[in-house]
C-alpha cells in the first residue's frame, strides 16, 4: 500500500508546474497570434465607436409565412452587404439575428439618413435588353449609340467571342426553353460568370460587331428601343451618362441606375468575365422579378451540361419573356443578350437564339454548384414575398461612443478594485493567489477578444463590457469556493496540504455546476434575444469558459505549491489560514496524529 501511495505523490507533486506550463504557452501563443495579426485591441461596437446600427424585421406576405427562410434571408443580407459596401465605408457589419432579424451596424463617418435608405428598401428583379456595354474606365466612344460599334466595346466583344467559339464549336445551339449565358456575363463579384461565358456565342462566326444595317439605327431604337418613350434630350442625357459612366469607383457603382423607373432605360454596372467592371447601357424592363415564379439550381446530365439555373415563369411572365427573347434573337451581340439587374446591378446577363415560348428556360454554362445556388438565389429575390420594416435605429457620435467606453472601463475597474479589496481584507495571504488568477483571466479575455474580432466579426458593445464586468464577481467566486473549501478541512483539523488535496474535488464539483449553470443562462440568453444584448450573453459565456480554465490550470495547481511553503502550511496568521482564526481546536488535531501508522509511538504506552 505504501508504494502506490508514494508513486501517486510523486506525479501529483509534478502535475502542478504541468498545469503552469500549459496556461503559460497558451497565453504566449495568443498574445504572439494577437500581435502577428496585428490586431492588438478588440473591435469596438457601434455604440463605443460611434456609427448607425439598424435593426430590420422581415415581414412576409400574407399566407407566404414559409418566405422567412436561412435561403431567403440570406439572399437579403448578400444585397444589403452591397448595399452599404456600395456606400464607400469600411468594416460595416451586416448579420442575420435569429430567423427574422438582420443587423446592420455601419461605422462612424457615414451618412445615417442615406445609410438608412440603402439598406430599408426592398430589392428588386428587373430582366432589361443590354443595349451596349464595355469594360469601364476604357476610351468613351467617339459618337456614344446604343450599339455595340464603338471601338471600346467592339473590341470586348470580338475577344469574348472568339474565346465563346473556341468552347463551344461543335456544339448545338441553344433550344426553347434554355438561354445560354454569354461572355460579358457579370456576377457582382461572384465567379458566375466564368460559368456563363462558356457557352458565350450568338451565332456561328460572330464577331461581336454589329450588323451594319443595325449600327445606322437611329440612336435609342435599338431593339428593344432604348428610348422607351422618352425625349431626345433625355435619351441624349443617358447616352452622356453612359459615356461618363465609371464603374471601377465605389461612388459610380452605388448611384448608378439608381433611382430609375423601370419604364425607362438605364445604365448599370457588373463584373465581366475577366472580373473587370462593366458598365452597361439597358433598355426598359421587358420582365419583372416577380414574374419569376420559381428559379431553382439542377444538376443537367443532359448534353454535359452539369449544373444550370432553371427559370419558370407564370402565365403573365411567360408570355413577356416570350417576345423579349423573340426580339433579341434578331440582333447580333450583345443586342442578343437581357441583363438580370438586382438591386441596379447587373449580375448576369445571358444571350438568346431563338424566342423561348414554353415559360420555362434555363441559364447554362459551366456552373460549379455553388455558382448556381448563387445565381439562383438571385433570381429567386425577386420574387421573394418579404418586405423590412425597421425595428429600430441608433446612432451613436463618436464623442458619445468614447465616453461610453470610459464609463464602461471606469465601472471594471472599480468592480475589480472592489473584488481585490475584499481578497484582501478576508483571505489576507491566499489574495496573492486570486489576484494573480484574475490577472490571468482578465489577459486571456482582452487577448481572445481582440483575436474574434478579425475572426467571426466579433465587436466589443456596451453589454459586453457588462458582461466582463459581471464575470469578474463569477471568477472571484470561485476562488472563494475552494478557499472556503480549504478552511472547512482545516476546522477539521487537518493540515494544509492534504486539506489543500481534499477539498480540491468537493470545490471542483461546486464551479463546474456553478459555471455550467452560467453558461446555459448565456446560451439560452444569446440565442434567444437580439442586438446587442447578444454581445452580454457571448462575453458571460466567454468568461465563464475561461473561468473553468483559469481555476483548473491556475488557481488550484499554484495552491497546491504555495501550500508547501511554511508562510501558508504553518498557518501565519496573514496567510489566511489561521487554524486559530479559523476555529480549528488544537486537542483535536493531536488525536488524529497517533493513527498515523508512520507517527511517533509514547513510551508509555510501550
Amino acid at each position: 500500500m505504501a508504494a502506490p501511495k508514494k508513486g501517486r505523490s510523486a506525479s501529483a507533486q509534478s502535475k502542478p508546474w504541468r498545469s503552469l506550463a500549459l496556461i503559460l504557452i497558451a497565453i504566449v501563443a495568443l498574445t504572439g497570434g494577437m500581435f502577428a495579426s496585428g490586431h492588438t485591441t478588440p473591435r469596438l461596437g457601434i455604440d463605443l465607436a460611434g456609427g448607425t446600427s439598424i435593426t430590420l424585421r422581415a415581414v412576409p406576405e400574407r399566407g407566404q409565412e414559409s418566405a422567412i427562410n436561412k435561403t431567403n434571408m440570406d439572399t437579403a443580407v448578400d444585397i444589403m452587404n452591397r448595399r452599404v459596401n456600395g456606400l464607400g465605408v469600411s468594416e460595416a457589419e451586416v448579420q442575420t439575428q435569429g430567423d427574422r432579424n438582420i443587423i446592420v451596424n455601419i461605422p462612424k463617418g457615414t451618412n445615417s439618413k442615406q445609410a438608412r435608405e440603402q439598406v430599408g428598401t426592398t430589392a428588386k428583379l428587373y430582366f432589361r435588353p443590354v443595349l451596349a456595354t464595355e469594360v469601364s474606365g476604357a476610351a468613351p466612344p467617339a459618337s456614344p449609340t446604343p450599339t455595340p460599334s464603338s471601338s471600346a466595346s467592339g473590341k470586348a466583344g470580338d475577344k469574348a467571342g472568339d474565346k465563346a467559339t473556341d468552347k463551344t464549336g461543335g456544339k448545338d445551339k441553344a433550344t426553347s426553353g434554355s438561354a445560354s449565358p454569354s461572355s460579358t456575363a457579370s456576377q457582382q463579384g461572384r465567379a458566375v460568370t466564368d460559368g456563363l461565358k462558356a457557352d458565350a456565342t450568338p451565332s456561328t462566326g460572330a464577331t461581336g460587331s454589329a450588323d451594319p444595317k443595325k449600327s445606322s439605327t437611329p440612336k435609342g431604337s435599338a431593339s428593344p428601343s432604348a428610348s422607351g418613350g422618352t425625349s431626345g434630350d433625355a435619351n441624349a442625357k443617358l447616352q452622356a451618362q453612359y459615356a461618363a459612366l465609371d464603374c471601377s469607383k465605389d461612388s459610380a457603382r452605388a448611384t448608378a441606375g439608381k433611382g430609375v423607373k423601370p419604364t425607362e432605360p438605364t445604365v448599370a454596372c457588373g463584373k465581366d468575365s475577366q472580373g473587370q467592371w462593366a458598365k452597361y447601357l439597358l433598355g426598359p424592363a421587358a420582365v419583372d422579378g416577380t414574374d419569376v415564379k420559381k428559379a431553382q439550381a439542377v444538376f443537367n446530365t443532359q448534353n454535359a451540361s452539369g449544373w444550370t439555373v432553371t427559370m419558370e415563369f407564370t402565365s403573365k411572365g411567360a408570355k413577356k419573356f416570350a417576345d423579349i427573347t423573340g426580339q433579341l434573337a434578331k440582333n447580333q451581340t450583345p443586342q442578343n443578350e437581357f441583363a438580370i439587374v438586382l438591386d441596379g446591378n447587373v449580375v448576369s446577363n445571358p444571350y438568346v437564339q431563338q424566342a423561348l415560348t414554353g415559360g420555362n428556360a434555363e441559364i447554362s454554362g459551366r456552373f460549379t454548384q455553388t455558382e448556381a445556388e448563387g445565381l439562383s438565389n438571385m433570381l429567386s429575390y425577386g420574387a421573394l414575398p418579404l418586405t423590412f420594416k425597421e425595428d429600430s435605429v441608433t446612432t451613436v457620435t463618436a464623442a458619445l461612443g468614447g465616453d461610453q467606453l470610459h464609463a464602461g472601463l471606469i465601472a471594471g475597474a472599480i468592480g475589480l478594485a472592489l473584488v481585490v479589496l475584499y481578497l484582501l481584507i478576508f483571505y489576507r495571504g491566499l489574495s496573492v493567489i486570486a489576484i494573480p488568477s484574475l490577472l490571468v483571466s482578465a489577459i486571456l479575455t482582452y487577448v481572445i477578444m481582440a483575436l474574434l474580432g478579425p475572426a467571426i466579426g466579433f465587436a466589443l458593445n456596451l453589454p459586453a463590457v457588462c458582461g466582463a464586468i459581471v464575470a469578474i464577481g463569477i471568477t472571484a467566486d470561485s476562488f472563494i469556493v475552494f478557499f472556503e473549501r480549504i478552511r472547512d478541512e482545516i476546522r477539521e483539523g487537518r493540515s494544509l496540504r492534504p486539506a489543500v488535496e481534499r477539498a480540491w474535488p468537493r470545490a471542483r464539483r461546486t464551479i463546474l455546476v456553478s459555471d455550467f449553470v452560467s453558461f446555459l443562462a448565456a446560451a439560452v440568453l444569446f440565442i434567444v434575444t437580439v442586438g446587442k444584448v447578444q454581445g452580454f450573453a457571448f462575453t458571460l459565456g466567454l468568461t465563464t469558459l475561461l473561468d473553468v480554465v483559469v481555476v483548473f490550470l491556475f488557481t488550484k495547481p499554484l495552491m497546491t505549491i504555495l501550500a508547501r511553503r511554511k508562510f501558508f502550511a504553518n498557518g501565519h496568521k496573514w496567510s489566511g489560514l489561521d487554524p486559530k482564526a479559523l476555529g480549528a481546536k488544537a486537542p483535536l488535531r493531536r488525536t488524529r496524529r497517533p493513527n498515523r501508522p508512520t507517527g511517533p509511538v509514547d513510551p508509555k504506552e510501550a
